[in-house]
């Protein structure tokens, strides 16, 4: 009700089996804890906390401007009432290495299963934009390290991203992944690969377990779940999907309801009251104090 009923631990150690099935695991973006129940029950696999989506819906652009409390405090709230595993985007540590380790200790306690850490410089963006600065392999292997060192719970996963394939070539950002995998990274997310020749190739390559960036308006071609597994990838994200359709259906409403003076035509594009109950579970509050839920819709 108020919170999940699958331990942490239990949904760490599950998150990390799964990632050996063989079967790819899809995980959209839950830009709120509200967005994480209806993952769930669409019967997905596990949630992407996106920082993009984190950072937008602060109104900033995903520079790298969230703080390590902004993003731990979004996670715990996300993480705390869905059953399913959860990724988080952790951008560069918030930090050099020292600043990495706290940052995986503070996610720990947060209840997050895995994140992923990038190799991009400061001021950081998205993955999909031209023109990232990418850290020295040497400088990210260290905060690589870090975050492993820092790990209390050895099932929390450690995740490494490269950014490196749009300035260096794929050859380099493949060299990088081995280099992140020697470093202690136990999953891989190569950023912004081109076609589906690229993605084969980083699957043949590389040995652990590999994450696919299904963005929409990016580099990668947008591929379907069930070509990614027939590729061998583990995880697929749609990172800013959801959170594209619910702006736009909000700005669509807000056109409509200034320029008619109602919002009567849009109700029945609306999810019902009683809809919206039964994801809060409203009525089993009832169960603790009877003049909560006393009612009918």
């Amino acid at each position: 009700m108020l919170f999940s009923t699958t331990p942490i631990s239990e949904k760490r150690s599950k998150f990390r089996a799964s990632l050996q099935s063989g079967k790819l695991l899809r995980f959209p973006g839950a830009f709120s804890p509200y967005v994480s129940l209806m993952v769930e029950r669409q019967g997905f696999d596990g949630v992407y906390l996106s920082g993009a989506t984190i950072a937008n819906d602060l109104a900033l652009p995903d520079i790298g401007l969230t703080t390590l409390t902004e993003v731990t405090q979004r996670a715990k709230a996300i993480t705390r009432v869905t059953n399913l595993p959860s990724l988080l985007d952790i951008d560069t540590g918030f930090g050099e290495v020292l600043n990495v380790a706290r940052t995986i200790q503070e996610i720990e306690e947060a209840g997050i299963c895995g994140v992923h850490l990038e190799d991009q410089i400061n001021p950081k963006r998205c993955g999909h934009l031209d023109n990232k600065g990418i850290v020295e392999t040497s400088v990210m292997t260290k905060k690589i390290l870090g975050a492993v060192k820092g790990r209390r719970d050895k099932n929390l996963l450690i995740m490494a991203r490269t950014d490196s394939r749009a300035s260096e070539g794929l050859d380099a950002a493949i060299a990088r992944a081995k280099a992140y995998v020697d470093a202690g990274a136990e999953a891989i997310f190569p950023e912004a690969l081109q076609d589906e020749k690229e993605f084969e190739r980083f699957r043949k390559e590389v040995k652990v377990p590999l994450l696919a960036n299904m963005t929409e308006f990016g580099k990668s071609k947008l591929l379907s779940a069930k070509t990614l597994e027939t590729l061998g990838y583990n995880i697929v994200i749609y990172p800013v999907t959801f959170f594209r359709l619910a702006m736009k259906a909000v700005e669509d409403g807000l056109k409509e309801t200034k320029s008619k003076g109602t919002q009567e035509g849009l109700v029945g594009k609306m999810q019902t009251r009683q809809e919206l109950y039964d994801y809060l579970q409203y009525e089993r509050y009832g169960e603790w104090d009877q003049e909560i839920f006393n009612f009918k819709i």
